[in-house]
């Protein structure tokens, strides 16, 4: 029976495409990159650590892909400049954006809301809610030029129903659901679709801090859920926006 999560595509589906992956240096980012790259897209890698990038493009180009384009940017220090600058060089080499993954994110502290600190909030909000703002609204000129176009937030069952002592991720990722869902509807019938995946446990550095005495080996790899993120990307598949899908359904 077919589902979203065991969708298997095309090969190279993704040919003549340029996607561009944030926190694309680790864990889910890098699997979503290497497994676009692998079905024939350009993929874009975007995060903080210049050496994690490098290694995820040699995997890439090793694996037969196209050669990627690297983007070091610091969600927390990045300003509105900085996104616009990036999608001029976007639009100049490749001409449109055909698709796009939030998955950068942090965790921040956990701990009682009377004890979050202004500093962790604001950092938070910044690298979770903020950035994306920006850089979706400096990237939606060149979005809107490719023929259809996906993006796709990340999303957390803590951004679906509140939980104690996480405060400042839960209310972030809240905030991503209704910043999915505004465009989804400023721009339903159109030829860009929003959607929010939430991956639910997954074996990731944020997961073990966020749960450090769990076994991690009873969590799925991030390669294990890439299916869903597969299936969003295909125009010819997915028509669905406006929608938050669980990667690992109950």
């Amino acid at each position: 029976m077919f589902t979203m999560q065991n969708y298997i595509p095309p090969k190279r589906y993704l040919d003549n495409k340029t996607i561009l992956v944030t926190g694309a240096g680790d864990g889910i980012g890098k699997q979503a990159a290497l497994h676009y790259g692998k079905h024939g897209a350009t993929v874009i890698l975007l995060g903080k650590t210049v050496a994690k990038l490098e290694s995820v493009y040699d995997e890439i180009v090793n694996n037969g892909g196209n050669e990627p384009g690297i983007v070091p940017l610091d969600l927390k220090g990045a300003t509105a400049q900085h996104y616009r600058d990036m999608a001029n060089t976007i639009s100049d080499q490749f001409g449109c954006l055909d698709g796009l993954l939030h998955n950068a994110s942090v965790l921040g502290h956990l701990g009682p809301f009377a004890q979050i600190s202004e500093k962790d909030w604001q950092d938070v909000l910044q690298v979770n809610v903020t950035s994306q703002f920006l850089m979706t609204q400096a990237l939606l000129p060149i979005l809107k030029k490719a023929p259809y176009a996906s993006v796709i937030f990340t999303t957390s069952s803590v951004g679906l129903q509140g939980r104690a002592y996480w405060g400042p991720y839960s209310i972030s990722k809240f905030a991503t659901q209704g910043m999915m869902q505004v465009l989804a509807d400023e721009f339903d019938n159109s030829s860009i679709r929003f959607n929010c995946i939430n991956p639910g446990g997954t074996k990731t550095a944020m997961r073990a801090k966020a749960f450090p005495a769990e076994n991690a080996d009873h969590l799925k790899t991030p390669a294990e859920i890439m299916p869903l993120y597969l299936y969003l990307m295909d125009n010819e598949a997915s028509t669905e926006t406006g929608q938050t899908f669980d990667a690992q359904p109950k």
